[in-house]
């Protein structure tokens, strides 16, 4: 039987896009520990974010933070004596700093994380004061939202974004800038490092909602794209992955039957 990884977005994914609760995904977080299947988190949330999920989930695996911008190895994981974080994105400054040039010299106005109080990043995501102040913990990427841009400043934005040799993807709430790296290339360089770890075939799945998804939803075996709230399916992501699974449901109802549905494949 081959080895199987499951990599996994969390906000709108494993967690509520609203309440940021995994409680529907309970079953399906028991059978993956109980089978010992690693769930890699992928997300565009800070390490200092991540760390008290992975203890409240006794998830021991490495993790993907901020859109692929660091890679987390736990002590131990892959025969390493001592924790690593493989750094594929530029630093955090930079990008902040490269979003305010950007929007000065296109003349957007745009509201980034470094602008934000933890009361208004509060405000904008639902999360609690302790969490805001977690997630503007940033390491490699700057969160951001357009203030009344059209489309046409959007699109001159992104383009001045890309001659800077930066780039720019949309996820659940934010925009966001970043430069050297994106979730499928984090992706990639963790299913090299299984592959290396192990002698059987490597069988790797992956579940998200949303634009900055798709380079991890591309990267793997199987994917699977969860509905918005509203029931909708990311635009983006069915017109690059015509062939991908849609999930039944919205956040950790649909990731939880998702994921059940694999491992009974698996075990036939």
């Amino acid at each position: 039987m081959s080895r199987l990884v499951i990599f996994t977005d969390l906000d709108g994914t494993l967690l509520d896009h609203d309440t940021y609760s995994w409680a529907e995904a309970r079953p399906a977080l028991l059978e993956l520990r109980r089978l010992q299947v690693p769930l890699v988190f992928c997300t565009s949330k800070t390490r200092a974010e991540v760390a008290p999920l992975r203890r409240l989930l006794s998830n021991r695996h490495p993790f993907i933070v901020e859109n692929g911008g660091g890679i987390v190895i736990p002590r131990g994981y892959f025969g390493r004596g001592t924790s690593a974080t493989i750094e594929l994105g530029r630093p955090y400054v930079e990008m902040a700093a490269a979003l305010d040039e950007i929007a000065r010299r296109c003349r957007v106005r745009v509201r980034g994380f470094h602008q934000m109080t933890a009361r208004q990043v509060t405000d904008a995501t639902g999360l609690s004061l302790t969490e805001a102040r977690l997630a503007k913990k940033r390491e490699y990427d700057e969160p951001f939202f357009f203030l009344g841009a059209d489309n046409a400043a959007r699109e001159m934005f992104y383009r001045a974004a890309k001659r800077s040799g930066l780039d720019l993807t949309r996820g659940g709430r934010f925009w966001h800038l970043f430069s050297g790296s994106e979730k499928g290339l984090a992706v990639r360089r963790l299913i090299d490092l299984y592959r290396r770890s192990g002698a059987r075939p490597l069988r790797t799945v992956a579940l998200g909602d949303a634009e900055n998804d798709l380079p991890m939803l591309q990267a793997v075996t199987r994917a699977v794209l969860l509905p918005a709230p509203d029931g909708s399916f990311d635009r983006t992501v069915l017109r690059n992955l015509p062939r991908v699974v849609r999930g039944s449901a919205p956040g950790p109802e649909g990731w939880n039957e998702a994921v059940l549905g694999v491992l009974a494949q698996r075990s036939r």
